[in-house]
């Protein structure tokens, strides 16, 4: 008989794709995933991983019991929210991880909604970027993760978690005062091309949104400045250091006197803002209400 835990270890290193990681993740020690995976190894009578130098991958046995471990993995989640709905379980705690300017624009709206709707049930926000709520979601370090769409993240037919669509918003230029652009009502960006730029790190899902919106006009950005706090980048660009490209929303209570925001010509890059739950729990009664506000608050 296979351990449903050992499935969800199983998930957490091929997600990871190293034992020490996956065991950081699932708060074990390495030790103790190794152990869990030989003994899954045992009780299926296949051998399910690979370690090289370069970390673990699974082998095409360990694919296949992959496969049919998002599907029992999403069934007990079900089960969890059945079994929760019907003891009436209409309080308690939901854990929601989201980027900064998220947290303004539907968490915070949302917790202020459930006050009044679902008093039972108490929120508890963190604040992490995408690239970083997803995996806790999976990881069962949250419920909840409100998350920007970016290359390399998880589809939304991904089998391991349930998407929600909630906004979309496009990012404008920010340009210093005296920039040559300052006076169109439209920044192109190919026009952009030879200025220094201001832009969040690597891995920042904004940051694959600024990159990929140049290169479709064109070119490369040559990012000098780099932060993710965008009230540190619109205050760089005032002090013309570079142009940014900004979402919509961040701009919003910040000083903007010694800028000059433009929408961008065209298609402007955009934003898209979802929250992921783990398949099957989109129906418990705690975390049902919580995508409900959140959709409300965003609508």
């Amino acid at each position: 008989m296979i351990e449903a835990r050992r499935l969800h270890i199983l998930r957490a290193v091929a997600d990871h794709r190293t034992v020490t990681a996956a065991a950081a993740a699932l708060y074990l020690t390495p030790s103790a995933v190794s152990q869990q995976l030989t003994a899954l190894e045992q009780e299926t009578g296949h051998r399910l991983v690979e370690r090289s130098a370069k970390g673990v991958r699974l082998t095409p046995a360990g694919e296949i019991l992959l496969s049919h471990t998002n599907v029992v993995l999403a069934q007990l989640e079900r089960a969890e929210a059945e079994l929760a709905a019907y003891r009436s379980g209409a309080a308690g705690t939901v854990t929601v991880a989201s980027f900064a300017t998220g947290i303004a624009q539907v968490v915070a709206p949302a917790v202020a909604r459930l006050a009044v709707s679902s008093p039972g049930i108490r929120l508890r926000v963190q604040d992490a970027e995408g690239d970083a709520s997803l995996p806790m979601v999976l990881d069962r370090q949250v419920d909840i993760a409100v998350a920007v769409e970016y290359r390399g993240a998880p589809a939304a037919d991904d089998p391991r978690l349930t998407h929600v669509p909630l906004y979309a918003e496009p990012f404008d230029a920010v340009v210093p005062l005296n920039h040559r652009l300052a006076d169109a009502e439209e920044v192109p960006l190919a026009d952009l091309a030879k200025d220094p730029w201001i832009g969040p790190y690597p891995g920042n899902p904004c940051h694959d949104v600024v990159v990929l919106a140049c290169e479709n006009a064109g070119f490369q950005p040559r990012l000098e400045h780099s932060s993710d706090d965008f009230r540190a980048v619109v205050a760089l660009a005032s002090a013309d250091a570079g142009v940014a490209l900004v979402p919509r929303s961040a701009l919003r209570g910040m000083d903007l006197t010694a800028v000059v925001v433009r929408p961008v010509d065209g298609v402007a890059p955009t934003r898209r803002v979802f929250a992921a739950v783990r398949r099957g729990a989109e129906g418990h009664p705690l975390i049902q209400p919580v995508l409900e506000a959140l959709g409300e608050a965003a609508g």
